[in-house]
């Protein structure tokens, strides 16, 4: 049997909505610390000036022996990086899916599942390479009991670190070539079998005899023949596992150096075309009488909140049906009820969906749904890092095949555009064609145009004015306050800019 593929060179509160999600299973927060919580989904703003990705993720590799504590070790990284957005990524998610015959044998505990070809490597490397940039990926959900993957599966959306740990971990070519850091836990035999047998007795139903049947059968060999080899691969070997404190620390160390490569400054989002002539893609609401007075009100800090609201929703409402203007559409011959035919338009796309920023971009929802019937919505949540500044994702729910739709993104003031940029690239990393996204705002400052045009041109961007200036707090001059505040009637600090309602809670 040859071993190519294995060995490669060294060196290498409201009532719920009707929504067709696009995340079966959601992922709860992979643990709490006592600094932070550390997300299992989301992803930082890793994108210059350009809207383009300025370094892919990092990827550690964990590999060892079945029972050798990587999952312990993966913890204890992930502890002590202290980074909000952390994949952990389980090689155990990527079993094949197994014929009948070896569903018998695996129900009798003679199938090999630790042999490389009861992994879908084709399916892992595919995985990890579009984790890697950014995009959405669905992860299988393998059920050990049944030896099957169950129907659901369960979505990630990059990360700063993706950690992916499994005993095969480094026996492809393909995958270590994906791999930035390679790490080996070393633990004793004896500790790896009384730690097996445990777990498949405890955890997954097995009988002791079944275990130790298995054990020296298939996993014991498999160690000898296809992963003890593989350590050579390592770019560091952590002996005793978790307990080799003084090894994680260093892996930390290394893994922090790379991500300080990466930080982002927001001031670069918006330094990008600003003393350039407004952008072609810009479509601003024609300044009638009417629209100018509604300005008036919703502009005047004396301004009530009731008739601040019903002001804006009457702009909304506008803003909405101008945008529904500029999506295609095509010549269409429909007959009059008095028998004659009459030349008209209809859409020419599939769908529209409706995308929210939360949380000023979700009062745009009720106008949307007012003129487009039967309209998908779907929200996202981005918040600022009170430390770094940037923009970070936290909330995403997105219909399903939203990447064949024209998608309306709303949010309801866009200062220096830092939330937008990051919405469309989420929008765009889950397949949606960057010139059938429309932004749409009630108010836009000239830096916040420039910045989304300049980074991604062929985005759409509407709204009923653009204001010139941004003052140091990065509030729009004159602009409109802080929207969600005035409109759901809650106080903001101080110092919170027009974005605010985008970039924090």
């Amino acid at each position: 049997e040859s071993l190519d593929r294995l060995y490669p060179t060294v060196g290498s509160t409201k009532p719920p909505r009707k929504r067709t999600t696009s995340q079966c299973k959601s992922e709860p927060p992979l643990l709490r610390t006592s600094k932070r919580t550390i997300y299992t989904a989301g992803r930082p703003p890793w994108y210059n000036e350009h809207g383009t990705q300025s370094k892919e993720a990092f990827v550690i590799g964990l590999g060892g022996g079945s029972a050798s504590g990587k999952t312990t070790v993966a913890t204890m990284i992930i502890e002590a990086l202290d980074v909000p957005w952390v994949v952990l990524l389980s090689m155990d998610s990527f079993y094949k899916v197994l014929t009948k015959q070896q569903q018998e044998q695996a129900a009798s505990n003679d199938f090999n599942f630790d042999h490389p070809d009861a992994f879908d490597f084709d399916l892992i490397i595919a995985t990890l390479k579009k984790l890697k940039q950014g995009k959405s990926v669905k992860i299988p959900i393998y059920d050990f009991t049944t030896h099957s993957r169950k129907k659901e599966w369960k979505t990630l959306y990059g990360a700063n670190v993706i950690i992916f740990e499994g005993i095969m971990a480094f026996a492809d070519k393909e995958l270590l070539k994906l791999l930035d850091l390679k790490i080996f836990v070393d633990t004793d035999s004896d500790i790896r079998l009384v730690r097996r047998l445990r777990r498949d007795i405890s955890e997954r139903g097995r009988d002791i005899e079944g275990v130790i049947k298995q054990y020296n059968k298939f996993v014991k060999p498999a160690f000898d023949q296809y992963i003890q080899p593989t350590m050579r691969l390592a770019d560091i070997v952590v002996p005793r596992g978790s307990g080799n404190t003084v090894a994680i620390d260093l892996i930390v160390q290394h893994v922090h150096s790379q991500l300080e490569e990466v930080r982002a400054a927001r001031a670069a989002l918006a330094s990008a075309h600003q003393c350039h002539p407004l952008p072609q893609t810009l479509s601003v609401l024609k300044s009638t009488p009417q629209v100018r007075g509604m300005h008036t009100i919703i502009r005047n800090k004396e301004t009530s909140r009731d008739e601040f609201i019903f002001y804006s929703k009457r702009l909304m409402r506008l803003l909405i049906e101008h945008a529904l203007s500029l999506l295609p559409f095509q010549s269409c011959t429909v007959q009059t009820p008095q028998g004659h035919d009459y030349e008209g338009r209809t859409y020419s796309g599939k769908q529209i969906t409706g995308v929210s920023i939360l949380r000023a971009g979700e009062t745009m929802e009720p106008a949307l749904r007012a003129v487009c019937k039967d309209v998908r919505i779907g929200t996202i949540l981005i918040q600022t890092n009170c430390n770094t500044g940037e923009p970070e994702l936290h909330y995403l729910r997105l219909p399903k095949d939203i990447s064949e739709d024209h998608v309306i993104l709303m949010d309801c003031t866009v200062s220096t555009g830092a939330a937008a940029m990051m919405a469309v690239r989420v929008l765009l990393d889950h397949d949606v064609p960057e010139d059938k996204i429309f932004l749409l705002s009630l108010l836009m400052a000239e830096m916040g145009v420039h910045s989304v045009a300049y980074a991604f041109p062929r985005v759409k961007i509407i709204t009923t004015a653009v204001d010139k200036k941004v003052n140091d707090l990065f509030r729009i001059i004159p602009g409109i306050g802080n929207f969600g505040d005035r409109y759901f009637g809650t106080d903001a600090p101080p110092d919170w800019s027009d974005d605010e309602d985008a970039l924090s809670t």
